[in-house]
């Protein structure tokens, strides 16, 4: 109990100290850059993937040791930043435990993950985080953390203000769906932070979505964040993309597959869990090799599928057989070609009807 007592002493005064140190008190945005921007470095990912991870610690620990920088973006709501900021200060992996178990059910939750963070504490044990998302998990973490400030006296706070705004925010993208918002949101939230850092350089990691300096959102209705900042602060703006690293070229095995009655090499470049989604469980991915002539003029669905969610790399003049398996077992299969289409400003592939 005394030990416990004691965390809770060291956490509350980290984060008073936070307070006047590196964050800004501020909820609102401006809208003029900071007089003198610091750099900012953003890493695209693909959520989870251990070599992306890998490439990411090195980039992290090459600039902090390197270059002096200390300030980590992570594409966390900012009261999961905080608990891990608390946790970067504490003796044992109480906190990170806990908050890797929220993540159960979405790509984070992967042994990789906790080895990152693990990797950071020992060998970047200055390095804060800055959480700029909207409040994912703000029943399980928003709500500990708020808790965590009331029990600390910090009820009414910047930090606790903050947190408040993100479970909000959290509360509406939920209800709502909608990327757009969250995009902006997200937006505004590194902005907030990033202005309270008076010029420091700082590193970002984000989904490859969110990280293109010309893209648009998922819907295709607004900049993405990465475009947005370069807006904002030009060519202080650098975007990395990792996703590549999560890439396969040569198949695990080559199957063959009977298709519309003619029989086909399929290449098979494995299975991707969907652990965020409600309905299916897992979908696996072939490509149907020398198919393209005897499917290039079957219907299409409308349906897209950008090559990005692809584990291997996509060619005009391919088709791809992806099967979803559902929680329930059952398989639903969609097969897909590859026309050069653009969707959003994406390449995609697009679903299409046996004839």
């Amino acid at each position: 109990m005394k030990r416990r007592a004691g965390i809770l002493a060291l956490a509350a005064l980290i984060l008073m100290l936070s307070a006047c140190s590196y964050r800004s008190a501020q909820g609102g945005v401006s809208a003029a850059p900071s007089p003198s921007p610091g750099r900012i470095y953003l890493c695209g990912e693909a959520h989870g993937v251990e070599k992306i991870l890998d490439k990411e610690f090195e980039l992290w620990h090459g600039y902090y040791h390197n270059k002096g920088m200390r300030h980590l973006f992570v594409e966390f709501p900012y009261y999961t930043a905080e608990f891990l900021n608390i946790w970067m200060q504490a003796d044992g992996d109480d906190i990170l435990e806990a908050l890797y178990n929220d993540w159960d059910g979405t790509a984070g939750h992967t042994p990789s993950m906790m080895e990152l963070f693990r990797k950071i504490k020992s060998e970047c044990p200055e390095t804060i985080f800055h959480g700029t998302d909207v409040g994912h998990q703000y029943h399980s973490t928003g709500g500990r953390f708020l808790k965590h400030l009331e029990d600390n006296g910090l009820k009414g706070s910047a930090q606790y203000i903050l947190a408040q705004e993100a479970i909000a925010q959290g509360k509406y993208y939920y209800a709502h769906a909608d990327d757009a918002y969250r995009e902006n949101k997200m937006t505004e939230n590194f902005i907030r932070e990033y202005d309270g850092l008076n010029g420091a350089d700082i590193m970002g990691i984000y989904g490859g979505a969110h990280t293109g300096l010309d893209a648009m959102d998922f819907t295709g209705s607004v900049p993405c964040m990465a475009n947005q900042l370069k807006g904002r602060h030009g060519d202080a703006v650098q975007s990395e993309d990792l996703t590549g690293l999560a890439k396969v070229t040569e198949p695990y095995r080559v199957d063959v597959m009977k298709v519309n009655g003619a029989e086909y090499e399929a290449s098979y470049f494995g299975k991707e869990e969907l652990p965020w989604h409600k309905e299916y469980a897992f979908r696996e991915f072939w490509r149907l090799e020398n198919a393209y002539g005897d499917f290039n003029d079957c219907p299409k669905t409308g349906d897209v599928l950008p090559y990005g969610n692809y584990p291997t790399p996509v060619e005009t003049g391919q088709v791809f057989v992806i099967d979803y398996t559902k929680t329930d077992g059952s398989v639903v299969r969609m097969f897909h070609r590859s026309d050069g289409a653009i969707w959003d400003g994406t390449p995609s592939t697009e679903e299409f009807r046996i004839n």
